[in-house]
């Protein structure tokens, strides 16, 4: 036999009304949560974090720290540890290579000054070759600046992002406030005086020293 439908009266549908209103004033509707942005105060800004160490405490150290060019490099090829712990970062990541400070003194034997990522290459020890590379900017490749700078540690920062812009902001603070000043026409055969930092890199024709202080002698 089929089943009889039951009807709902006018009033059952009233009672069914009233209930699920009950049931809906007992609940709350949240609304979803929003991140907010930190305090701009407190927010990681690693230009400002350079700015306020460079003249304290990065060129003090690079001062103390750094040896001349030919003295680090000889070293360096031999022992690049006994290089490092002289004259970098013994507290560097274990895996990262050695950063060397050094000083850069001799006469300017060619210059590319074309590209953003300007050079200059230096005779040290008056060969008439160049022996090292320095980077002039305004685009600057690397973190050596960083990463020789023994009172800066990876394990500082919140992660990877921020250490690495860290390291972007030596490159671009340099880049303003000794870089721009330099000229950069007739560059050959000036002298040019440097301090700085150099990672040992396979594949490099000439070491890559980005400087700290940078200065160029007159035309000859």
């Amino acid at each position: 036999m089929p089943k009889t439908l039951t009807w709902l009266t006018p009033f059952s549908w009233l009672t069914l009304v009233a209930l699920a209103g009950l049931g809906l004033g007992g609940c709350k509707i949240l609304p979803t949560p929003v991140a907010r942005s930190e305090n701009s105060a407190s927010a990681f800004n690693p230009d400002k974090m350079v700015e306020d160490i460079w003249a304290s405490k990065v060129i003090p150290y690079f001062r103390q720290k750094a040896g001349p060019f030919a003295e680090v490099h000889a070293l360096a090829k031999t022992d690049p540890a006994a290089a490092g712990a002289k004259y970098g970062n013994p507290r560097k990541q274990a895996n990262s290579p050695w950063t060397f400070a050094v000083r850069v003194e001799g006469k300017i034997v060619a210059a590319n000054t074309q590209s953003r990522a300007g050079t200059m290459d230096i005779d040290v020890d008056g060969d008439g070759k160049a022996d090292a590379r320095v980077q002039i900017g305004p685009a600057m490749r690397g973190t050596a600046l960083r990463d020789s700078l023994d009172f800066v540690q990876f394990n500082d920062f919140t992660n990877q992002i921020d250490f690495a812009q860290f390291g972007k902001a030596f490159n671009a603070y340099a880049g303003k406030t000794v870089l721009s000043k330099l000229p950069r026409e007739a560059l050959e055969g000036r002298t040019a005086k440097v301090l700085g930092a150099y990672t040992i890199e396979g594949g490099q024709d000439l070491p890559l020293v980005t400087p700290a202080e940078a200065e160029i002698g007159p035309k000859p």
